[in-house]
Order: C-alpha cells, then structure tokens, then sequence
C-alpha cells in the first residue's frame, strides 16, 4: 500500500511541477536560504515545540533536498529510488501508528521552512494532516515601511497575546480588529480555552469557506474570516450549526468578493440622467407602492441631523402622496437596531433607509437575509456591496461658510465645532478652513470636538476669543438656541450670517424616482464588483447655503458667485497648492483632490489650530460611529 501511495503522490507532484513551469513558476520547494535578510538585519528567536499548519509549510532551510519535491511538497523523484523506498516506509508508519517525532523548522513572515523532517512533511501533507509538531526557530527582520513587514510587526504583537499561527491577512489593522472582534481588550492575553474556542470557529468556518470556492480568491481565509464576525458577531459560529453557517457564507459570498477589490467603492458624484424604460422597479414581483421605513438614532426634537431627515421624510409623503407610505422608528440604538429593521421588513416596508454609519452592520446583515429588500445606510466611505450607502458633499457648503467667517471674522479667529473625527467631517474642517483663507489670508480657525472627554466649548470660545463662529449646522424644534450656522458674536449673544442646508427631500424624492424609473436596476451593474455609494452636493441641488439678512450684501454676492462655480463644477474648494499642518500637500497648481482623496483625508490645513483627536480621548457615546467610520488618525479605528 505504502508503494502505491508512492505512486500516487509522485502523480500529484509532477502535476503540480508542471502547472508551476506553465506559469513561470518555481516548480520545485522554496528555499529559506535564498531569500533570508542579509545579516545584521534579522535576529532569531526560539519558540519551541509548536503545532506548525501544514499549509503554511512551504519550502526547505537549504537548497539540499529542495530539487526532490514539487512545490506542493509532493516526490518528484524516480519509484525506484532509494528515495522512494524512505518515503513508502515513513507512509507505513504513519498509517501504523503516526508520525510523532517533531520535525526542526525556522518561520520567516509565518511561513515555515523545513531543516529536517522534509519527508515526514510530504507523508503527512499527503495524508492531508492538518498541523505537524516542530521545533521552531523565528526569523524576524528588521522594521520596514513595507506592507508586509508592518503586518508581520502585527502578527508579532497579537501572537504575545494569541499564540495563534494559522490565521493570516492581507490589510494592515487586521490582528487588531481580530482581538477586538472576539471580544477582547486591545492587551488582553487569550486563555487556553480561548484558544481552543477559537480553533473550532475558525476551522468550521474555513473549511466551508474553502469548500465554496474561497482558495480562487485573492485574499486570504483571515480576511473572510474577520470580515463574518465583524458582520455576523463572533458568537455566531458557536450558536450555529454548520450548515446553517454554510448558507450565510454562500448568502454573504459578495463582501468577500468585493474585498479583493483595489477600489472598493464606486462614488456615484450626482444623479443618473440617462432614461430607462418604466419595466423595472425596485421590487419586480412586488407591488408597486412603495413602503419605506427611517430608523434614526435619535429624536428630531434633540438632534438636528434626525431633524433634517425627518424633514426630508415629510417632503416625500408631500412628493409622492399616492406612490408611497413611510414609518419611522426613533431613539434605536446598536443593541435594538436588528429587531427595528426586522419590524419594518414585518410591517411590508420594501426600502430601508438607517440614517447613521452605526447601523451599516445591522444594515448589510439584513440585506443579506432579506434580499428582496433594498436598504440604504447613510454613511461614507463604506464597503458593503448588499447595501448603498449615500452621504451629502457637506464641505461644499463648509466652503462657503469658512469664506463668510472670513470675511466678518474682524480678528481673524473663528472656531469650528465638531462632533466626530469620521469621513467627510475632516473634510468639511478643512473647506471652512480654505474658504476663510481665500477671503482673509490671516484667518485662523480653532477646531474644537463636541464629542471630546473634559471639554467646555464655549469656555474655549471665551479663551479664544473668536469672534465667527461655525457651529450645529440647523436649530431643532426642542432647543430654541440661535447658536446655529454661522454666527457672529456679540457680547454673549450670537447674530446668525448663515447656515449650510441638506436637503434631504430632495435626495429622497431623488432616489424614488430612480427606483421607479428603473434607475436603480441601471446602477447595479452585476458586472462590477463594487459597492455603491451616492456621494451627491451642490451640482444635484441636495447642498444649499442660506444668507441671512445680517450679512452685507457684498459678501452675498460673493457666495452666490462661489456657489454657481461649485454647482458647476467649474471650481473644485481642494485645488491648487494645498498646505496641511505639517507640510505641503498638492505642489501643483493646477491639480485638484480626488473624491477618493476628498472623502478619506486625515490631515488638517495648516492654518487649523487643533488635531484630530484619538478614540480613547472622546466620550463613550462616540464609539461606535468612531469605529465603523473613524478616519486613520484615530486610533482603533481603521488602521
């Protein structure tokens, strides 16, 4: 039996060998001592006896017995050789009573290469033994700016933690975002139990994984992995069965698809104007009203971003009083937020909108359970491809309004309020900070956070002395303060300039439109795999600035010119020679931002006096929109 195993591995081997020389491959083991740092830029470190996964064996330390294996560690060598005789005897003993004895390997980058034991490794990868016992010395190199040096340093620092070797990524961040996905603190070190828990979920999930077809894609088990538990919640495996989870994976198989995608988001920058015929509908076997649920996070009454939307919600009943019929769910949180989308899709709604980035989870988890449903999340820069996701380009208006505080700022000061550190909002800092540049060359603006542990705003204010300030962007029904917009301080009292304006009845009448023109069926082009984000501003009608009667009536003039060339698109706030706070950041005149570059930025201009603060330094209610939208210089979030 032992021969004819022989046999039957030399068959695999010289397959693989050939499928290799095909595509300019190595046909034969990789060699450690072939692609080691030069000396002095590594040192090693012993582990020990270690449970080494047989797939991340890939090669031998020296060239020795490199030319006897294929690249699958399968014998390339003649039946009748001395070779052959070893290898059929160690087969033998494996089927008798296995292969004990530990065979001596080095990691480079987790990936393994064997010093002795090469045939003990090609038996028991032939008999597809999961992980082989090997005594292990680890190469590690020296720091680099390179990617896969900088998740190695990461692998470094979770496996003090885990010692866990099977799981691998392909994005910077990922161990990270692994430790906090299970449920654990950034320097929390895993129990034995921890680890084997974690060893069931994960091959319970990689084995169906891989049974589905995920070895074809480019990125690796982990970073499935890590992308269903931060859908589905880590516990989900546990209470599954495997069955179960081998129907969300084949349900949720385009996320995985879309992350091996090099631009993940397609920015759709205003409105389709091109007419489809009225045969497509959202719904095709459904009917043709349309019932449409808003979840909102907070009240209209107390926060002025569900106010507007529940203006735009009103608008739309107005808009479309025989087409549609709306509900709305108010005060959800990331607890309830399943069971509130799972009423509406309940009460008949066929389209969802879930007005805040803290519900893309639930949002995308409902999509996929329910995909006769459309749902929308507001939100920017999000990657899901079973939701849409929509968002105002807030930082036209922003740029208006840093050009008005510029102009009525007599001190040069003024201070801009935020809540969070998210995208779009660093880029609407900045557009009030280029704004009030253009109009007053020694504008300084002092950004302070709402959302920031220990501090009083209108202390600041006071300190400051700023005399424009940009605040809430609208007042809201409950709170009868006129410290909105733009003001002007007076004394202890403000005089309002000005105030940005989504309109987002329009956005909504918008896409109903589009549904019911069959737009939408247009957009999803099932040839890209991408997600769809509406990124629309001024040029679609959806930003708006508002003038108030304080403000002289040049300085309107000049906004109302401004705010043609945006509309426009004759004129882009993020073009020419831009300088952030620590140097320069377009040296060419003539160039513009991106939308890409608009929508992800994390600096800030140079004549912004503040920072982007760090996740530990906001309050506890920031959290979650911070770890789902945080730009990169917020720590734990989006690393």
């Amino acid at each position: 039996m032992s021969r004819e195993d022989y046999s039957k591995a030399f068959k695999l081997g010289k397959k693989d060998y050939q499928m290799r020389l095909l595509r300019g491959e190595r046909p034969t083991l990789e060699v450690l001592d072939d692609i080691m740092p030069e000396k002095g830029a590594y040192y090693e470190q012993p582990l020990g006896i270690v449970q080494i996964p047989s797939e991340q064996i890939v090669g031998t330390k020296t060239a020795g017995r490199s030319n006897s294996f294929a690249g699958n560690f399968m014998p390339i060598l003649h039946e009748g050789s001395e070779f052959a005789a070893k290898w059929s005897n160690l087969s033998t003993s494996h089927i008798e009573e296995g292969i004990r004895e530990p065979i001596k390997a080095y990691e480079y980058m987790n990936k393994f290469y064997v010093e002795e034991g090469n045939k003990r490794v090609s038996v028991m990868k032939y008999f597809e033994v999961v992980s082989i016992p090997g005594n292990v010395i680890r190469i590690v190199p020296r720091r680099t700016e390179e990617k896969e040096n900088k998740i190695y340093y990461e692998f470094l620092n979770f496996y003090q933690k885990a010692p866990i070797n099977y799981v691998w990524f392909s994005q910077e961040g990922s161990f990270a975002k692994l430790q906090e996905a299970v449920g654990k603190a950034p320097d929390e070190v895993w129990t034995d139990e921890d680890l084997l828990d974690f060893s069931a979920a994960y091959t319970k999930f990689s084995s169906e994984y891989k049974a589905k077809g995920g070895g074809k894609l480019s990125i690796t088990p982990g970073d499935a992995f890590l992308s269903f538990i931060t859908l589905y919640g880590y516990k989900t495996i546990d209470e599954k069965t495997t069955s179960e989870i081998k129907e969300l994976i084949a349900k949720s198989w385009e996320e995985f698809v879309l992350l091996q995608e090099d631009q993940e988001i397609e920015l759709r920058m205003k409105p389709s104007e091109e007419k489809k015929p009225l045969l497509s509908i959202l719904l095709p076997h459904g009917p043709s009203r349309l019932k449409i649920a808003f979840i909102y996070e907070k009240t209209p009454g107390t926060s002025a971003w569900t106010y507007a939307h529940e203006l735009g919600r009103l608008y739309l009943e107005q808009t479309f009083p025989d087409e549609i019929s709306t509900i709305h769910y108010e005060n959800v949180t990331q607890e309830n937020i399943d069971a509130f989308i799972e009423e509406a899709i309940g009460e008949g709604c066929n389209l969802i909108f879930t007005t805040t980035p803290a519900f893309v989870q639930a949002s995308v988890k409902a999509a996929i359970a329910n995909p006769d449903v459309r749902i929308m999340n507001c939100s920017l820069n999000t990657s899901h491809r079973y939701i849409r996701t929509y968002y105002p380009r807030t930082h036209e208006a922003k740029f208006l309004m840093g050009a008005i505080a510029g102009a009525m700022a007599e001190n040069n000061r003024m201070t801009y309020i935020e809540d969070y550190p998210i995208y779009g909002s660093i880029a609407n800092i900045n557009a009030f900070a280029l704004g009030a540049k253009m109009i007053n060359p020694r504008a300084q603006v002092y950004l302070e956070w709402s959302s920031k542990k220990g501090t009083n705003v209108e202390e600041r204010i006071r300190e400051t002395g700023s005399s424009c300030i940009s605040g809430k962007d609208m007042v809201i029904p409950e709170e009868a303060s006129r410290f909105f917009g733009i003001y002007h301080m007076e004394g202890d009292y403000p005089r309002n300039l000005a105030m940005p304006l989504c309109h987002w009845g329009k956005f909504y009448e918008r896409m109903i439109r589009a549904i019911m023109e069959g737009k939408w069926k247009y957009d999803d082009d099932s040839s890209k795999v991408k997600a769809i984000n509406y990124w629309w501003g001024m040029s679609a009608g959806i930003i708006d600035v508002i003038c108030s009667q304080n403000l002289p009536i040049g300085t309107k003039r000049l906004i109302e010119l401004l705010k043609a060339t945006i509309s426009s698109e004759t004129f882009n706030p993020f073009s020419g020679i831009l300088y952030s706070q620590t140097g320069i950041v377009i040296d060419d005149p003539n160039r513009s931002l991106s939308p890409e570059e608009i929508m992800t930025m994390d600096w800030l201009a140079e004549n912004v006096i503040g920072s982007i603060p760090k996740l530990e330094e906001l309050k506890e209610q920031a959290e979650p929109v911070i770890k789902q939208q945080g730009v990169k210089n917020t720590a734990g979030t989006n690393e």
